[in-house]
């Protein structure tokens, strides 16, 4: 299973991911490519460490979101890679239809909270805020609806009496490094199950 990787920052999440590939743990899934919206981004610097091909990829005109000319060179490009799953690791920019259809059920987020609690910026934030017992990571296939997509999976992270916004943000991104890998893993198994299923039936 070929992934493309998408993110705008420095890359935690993407490194996890390459970090399973590299111990052999992520199934039979393959980073193919990772793309980034910010030509600084430290997640371009991943690629020459672990052999994978990485490039910054023009999203212009749009400030926040990917649409019209940008969207057009993100499509053509991840097609390009031959991807079977688009993961989204920090990437931030809303997805406009066009692409998700062109992708479409391929794309997955990762976002840091129990979705549908706590969708959209700073969700860690927001849970600890709201003075929560319990909040996570949640990995979702991508949808028009900003996280509203199908749930793929959820870890949870217990919020302590001890913890600070500071050390409950580093618990959930523990979390997001553990869940990603494991449910790209999980899909390349389905996809080559699906794969090797008689044809026509």
């Amino acid at each position: 299973m070929r992934v493309v990787i998408l993110g705008s920052g420095r890359g935690s999440n993407a490194a996890a991911v390459l970090e399973a590939q590299a111990a052999g743990q992520l199934g039979r899934a393959r980073v193919a490519q990772i793309f980034s919206d910010q030509p600084e981004a430290g997640i371009l610097s991943l690629g020459a460490q672990h052999g994978v091909p990485s490039a910054f990829l023009d999203p212009a005109p749009f400030k926040t979101k990917l649409e019209g000319p940008g969207e057009e060179r993100y499509i053509e490009a991840i097609t390009g890679c031959g991807a079977d799953l688009v993961v989204l690791a920090g990437f931030m920019r809303v997805l406009k239809p066009r692409l998700l259809a062109a992708f479409a059920g391929k794309v997955i987020n990762l976002h840091p909270s129990l979705l549908p609690s706590f969708p959209g910026l700073d969700a860690v934030g927001q849970a600890w805020r709201r003075g929560v017992k319990v909040t996570g990571c949640t990995v979702h296939v991508v949808t028009p609806e900003v996280d509203g997509g199908p749930i793929v999976d959820q870890a949870v992270v217990r919020i302590d009496p001890a913890d600070t916004l500071e050390s409950l943000t580093a618990k959930v991104h523990a979390a997001e490094h553990a869940l990603l890998p494991a449910v790209i893993a999980r899909l390349s198994e389905a996809l080559r199950i699906e794969d090797r299923s008689p044809r026509g039936n």
